[in-house]
């Protein structure tokens, strides 16, 4: 191993332009696509706003991929949010990022998602299969290949994105060109609620496109990441905003308004109008792969937060080894598996995952302040890789956060409470650690 295939953290770098944009893609796309599309239809009756909905959700992902660029592009470094917060607004607001990232945004997720495929593997299994030993094998094995090292986990990440693409293609096909066309209107009469309504369905159409900031956790393990990982984000993004559209456009088709409002499994019954009674088959194989390839990329990506927090002395020392051989963070990805599983497995992971939009959002809106604040600090040396159309696109993306923010309070007051309630109790670990880190550091110096 040759000394210039490591970072300075001593991490391998190994993940090229390609793999980059995988990650992107595989940080996004889950099982919320295969569901979402019937969630915003019952919020909204008219096809016309359904799909103004997702086009809304895809501009606010790719402004800020246009704001993640050039964060990446300034601050290459392991641990994405929590070091652009670190570095901007110090060492509590990048604590509490990785702290709700553990506790419910990243795990939470990852957890929802493992249920999802234990439940779909059942059904193909004819339920003779644990949903628990799904769960426990999927994590135990996801986090034993990235293990490995960087380049096995990343290239099964990137191997099972690419499948779960041509899946969701599959789908796109039999709902435009095989299933019979179901549409019979593309206009409803608007309510006096419409605004809300269009509000409420915005929260499911973010769920669905959030994740695209994942790839920068990875930031100090990609091959040029000022510039791979900066066009990646807009590549990934852009052909995420296309998958979802022609996915709703599709559903829409095979289904209709009605109908797509009133069922449960959009992607089932597009595919029994394409297949028959194999559909839920078709269907149940295709969302235990979207949600296998989407675990298999979170499995890679979050721990690399709990490791740059543990190398600052703020988290549990032993997070910020590196494998000898594989030159990974072996222990934070076991504590990602194993918090993942203990949410999963206990249920309660269904309560966190509704706390997540408010303080994603949240810190959505604080990175990309940090924009302003680095141009400020580094006025003469502007990156080749700036934000497109700053300062207007980096505004209107903080914007759009803190109207999704009001807009989970509207819509979910008490959820979106207790979750700024559980980024609070983060208040206290960090003083622990900031302590503790502090009477350290003489002797470590």
């Amino acid at each position: 191993m040759k000394a210039g295939d490591l970072n300075a953290e001593g991490l391998r770098i190994g993940i090229g332009f390609p793999s980059t944009v995988m990650l992107v893609v595989g940080g996004v796309v889950g099982v919320g696509i295969f569901v979402n599309p019937a969630v915003v239809a019952r919020d909204l009756s008219s096809p016309a706003l359904m799909l103004a909905a997702w086009v809304a959700g895809g501009g606010i992902a790719l402004l800020g991929a246009f704001v993640y660029a050039e964060l990446a592009a300034r601050l290459p470094s392991t641990g994405g949010e929590y070091v652009y917060l670190r570095e901007t607004y110090g060492p509590l607001a990048g604590f509490l990022f990785g702290w709700t990232t553990l506790l419910v945004v990243h795990a939470g997720g990852m957890a929802a998602v493992a249920i999802v495929l234990a439940k779909n593997v059942g059904v193909l299994a004819g339920g003779m299969l644990s949903e628990r030993l799904v769960v426990a094998v999927t994590l135990g094995g996801l986090a034993a290949v990235n293990c490995a090292g960087v380049r096995t986990g990343n290239g099964v990440q990137a191997a099972l994105g690419v499948l779960k693409v041509l899946v969701i293609f599959a789908l796109i096909t039999g709902g435009l060109f095989f299933a019979p066309d179901a549409m019979t209107a593309l206009h409803a009469p608007p309510s006096h609620d419409t605004f809300k309504a269009f509000g409420a369905a915005m929260i499911p159409v973010v769920f669905s496109y959030g994740g695209w900031q994942t790839a920068n956790y990875v930031a100090g393990e990609i091959r040029d990441p000022a510039r791979n990982l900066s066009r990646a984000l807009l590549v990934g993004v852009v052909l995420v905003i296309v998958l979802y559209l022609l996915v709703n456009v599709a559903c829409l088709r095979a289904l209709g308004p009605s109908h797509l409002g009133d069922t449960l499994t959009p992607a089932s019954d597009v595919l029994e109008r394409v297949a028959g009674p194999a559909g839920a088959r078709l269907a149940a194989v295709a969302v235990s792969l979207s949600a296998f390839a989407f675990l298999s990329q979170a499995m890679l990506t979050g721990p690399r937060v709990y490791f740059a927090m543990a190398r600052d002395g703020l988290f549990f020392r032993r997070l910020a080894r590196v494998s000898e051989t594989s030159r990974v963070p072996a222990a934070a990805i076991a504590l990602q598996a194993g918090w993942v599983g203990v949410l999963a497995l206990s249920g309660s992971y269904s309560q966190i995952l509704s706390y997540v939009i408010a303080m994603n959002f949240l810190f959505f809106a604080l990175s990309a302040s940090c924009v302003f604040v680095l141009r400020r600090r580094d006025a003469g040396r502007l990156s080749v890789h700036a934000s497109v159309l700053h300062p207007w696109s980096t505004a209107l993306f903080i914007a759009a956060c803190v109207a999704i923010v009001g807009f989970s309070f509207w819509s979910y007051p008490l959820d979106s409470l207790v979750g700024y309630a559980i980024m609070a109790l983060g208040i206290p670990p960090y003083l622990f650690w900031r302590s503790r880190y502090r009477r350290a550091l003489p002797a470590e110096e």
